[in-house]
Order: structure tokens, then C-alpha cells, then sequence
């Protein structure tokens, strides 16, 4: 495939100068313009772009509709022919349907996040081995099949953190539950595991109950959360530790007429939950920006396909400044959002 080495930045701004009160009867001769050079550029861009895919968990929820938006505006700032699939259902078979296709399109970069590392290893070493760089993006896959991982945040930050607020709301003892989109995902993994250690070692007075399976799924998570507060009577809290979760936990709770005895933490979009929290039916929830997720991803791909890996402290145009540690990138630290805030977030 041919590849176009240049890259044209393109800074909007506003510039404010001092005002030229010439007559109008005054004549010019137009020395230089800049459309010449403008049309040299367009010829230029006209070269071959890098085909630069995006795999999500799932298609059409929330969060990664919103990585989606982030990463078609990198692919537009970056001169970039972006793909963004995900299966119908969170499972791993659509994600390998999914990257089979894209290995037939011969594209250049497969960004995945994984719903099961262990079942996409063959598809995405078949695709390595054809020449398509891999890399992993909000959950990761086996090591051994991508260049590096691009993390939202510090998972054991996130997981003892979540766990915090959960504390914090329910004075630090009682029944809890956690809603979860799968168990093979491994960012949800590491997230429970340091949820528990911190609840062990700080909070032993809290109790889990449950672990519930959502795969990611809205519908699910709403029964899920229904089922949790039916099933477990002294119920206090509920951590939903997917995007799909909190929603659904708030929403079963103020039907039940519960808010306020039952809290509701953990991730998703302050879009989201704008009104749940609001209406006392969650209190607290947390996530970083989706949107940079996708535009992150979008800038290291094609700063992999150029030859170059990122480094620690690297400043991200739209971004921030990452963290680089070894082979996994870390791109800031987590936002909460409660009713105080929420309306400052559009996302």
C-alpha cells in the first residue's frame, strides 16, 4: 500500500492585529498568493492514506459511540482513512469475524479492544503476520499479539478508587454488589481484583454478594440490577464496573423506590447519568474522557505506522501528556462526576 510520509498539522486560532485604514482608491499589484500553493497541497494529499481500524467490545452503546466521535476527529486532523466496527454482542466470535475482514482488506493498523485476549490471539498473529501492525486499546489482549496497549487509566488506581467511593456513600459497611460486562475482559478483571484487595485491607466491614454478569448489554444490566436488589435484602450498594452498569443499577433503584438506600457507583458518561445523579438515584460516578480514548488511539497508530513508539511524558495534541511504561501506555487519571459537576461534562 502506499504511504503518504508528510503530515500537515493545521492549527485554528483566532489572531488579532491592528486594523489598516487605507483608501480605496489606493492600488495594489498582488505580488504573491498563497492558492498555488494550496493547490500543490491538495495534489499532495491526494496520495495514498494509512487505513487505520478500530475494533470495539460491542456496537452502538454510549462509550464507544463516543470514542468513535474522538477517533473520526483525529482520523480528519490526521489525514487518516479510519474503520470503526464492533460486534452486535460483546463475545469474542464477532470480533474475529470482524478482524478477518479487515485482514482481507489489507489494512494497515488493527487497534482491538478485547473482549476475551486468550480467543483473539490466532486471528490477530494472522494478521501480524501479514503485515498489519496490532495494537490494543481499553482492553488489552495477549502481549504477544500487539505492539502495545493504550490504557485508559492505572488499573490498580481505578480499582482500589471505585471502590472508595462506594465507601464513602454507604459509611464504609454493609451488603454490596458489582455489575460487571464480562469476565474474560481483562481490564474488568484487574479493576475487580484491586476492588476487592482495597475492600479487604480498608473496608472489611463491607460485604460482597454478588458479581453480576451484563455483557455489556442495557437490557441485561437492567434485569441484572432488578435481580440484585430482589435477591439480596440488605442490599447497600451497587458498583457497576461497565458503562452499561450505573445506568441500569439507577434506574432499578428508583423504581424500587430505593434511592438513597441503595448507592450507586462506578463507570460510565456523565451523559448518562446526568439525571440519575441529579435525582439522588446514583451518587457518584467515574470515568476519563472516551472521546481522547479514540483520538489517543488514532495519534499513536499513526505514529506506530511512521516507525515511532510512544515515549513517557509525550504531549498528545487534544490530549494531554501520557505516561509510558514499558509497553502499555497510560493516558491520565480518572474523572468523577457527581451532581455538583456532571453539567460541566458533555460526553
Amino acid at each position: 500500500m502506499k504511504v503518504k510520509l508528510g503530515m500537515l498539522f493545521v492549527f485554528t486560532g483566532m489572531l488579532a492585529g491592528c486594523s489598516n485604514f487605507t483608501s480605496a482608491e489606493e492600488n495594489y499589484e498582488i505580488l504573491y498568493t498563497h492558492n498555488t500553493v494550496e493547490k500543490e497541497q491538495e495534489v499532495n494529499s491526494s496520495e495514498d492514506q494509512y487505513t487505520i481500524a478500530l475494533v470495539s467490545k460491542v456496537d452502538n452503546i454510549s462509550y464507544f459511540n463516543a470514542v468513535e466521535d474522538g477517533a473520526r476527529e483525529a482520523a480528519e486532523d490526521l489525514d487518516i482513512e479510519l474503520i470503526f466496527r464492533g460486534p452486535a454482542t460483546a463475545d469474542s466470535e464477532g470480533q474475529v469475524e470482524i478482524i478477518e475482514e479487515l485482514i482481507t482488506q489489507e489494512v494497515d493498523l488493527i487497534a482491538v479492544s478485547a473482549n476475551d485476549p486468550a480467543e483473539l490471539s490466532a486471528v490477530l498473529l494472522e494478521a501480524q503476520a501479514q503485515g498489519i501492525e496490532v495494537i490494543s486499546w481499553d482492553s488489552d489482549v495477549s502481549p504477544g499479539s500487539r505492539s502495545f496497549f493504550i490504557n485508559m487509566v492505572d488499573s490498580e488506581t481505578l480499582g482500589r478508587h471505585l471502590m472508595d467511593t462506594l465507601a464513602w456513600n454507604v459509611d464504609e459497611s454493609g451488603d454490596f454488589a458489582v455489575m460487571i460486562g464480562t469476565l474474560e475482559a481483562p481490564n474488568i478483571n484487574k479493576w475487580l481484583y484491586w476492588m476487592e484487595y482495597q475492600q479487604k485491607i480498608f473496608y472489611p466491614d463491607l460485604n460482597l454478594v454478588e458479581v453480576a454478569v451484563t455483557d455489556d448489554d442495557p437490557q441485561k444490566a437492567y434485569k441484572s440490577a432488578q435481580e440484585l436488589i430482589e435477591n439480596h435484602e440488605d442490599l447497600i450498594g451497587i458498583v457497576g464496573a461497565s458503562s452499561v452498569g450505573p445506568p441500569a443499577a439507577a434506574q432499578a433503584v428508583a423504581e424500587a423506590g430505593k434511592s438513597g438506600d441503595i448507592s450507586v457507583v462506578g463507570l460510565s458518561t456523565p451523559d448518562l447519568m446526568n439525571s440519575y445523579l441529579k435525582e439522588g438515584a446514583a451518587q457518584m460516578v467515574t470515568l476519563w474522557s472516551p472521546k481522547k480514548l479514540g483520538y489517543l488511539t488514532v495519534s499513536l497508530s499513526k505514529q506506530l505506522l511512521e516507525g515511532n513508539k510512544p515515549y513517557d511524558g509525550q504531549e498528545i495534541e487534544r490530549v494531554g501528556r501520557i505516561k509510558w511504561n514499558g509497553d502499555t501506555v497510560i493516558m491520565g487519571d480518572p474523572i468523577d462526576f457527581t451532581d455538583e459537576n456532571v453539567d460541566y461534562y458533555d460526553f
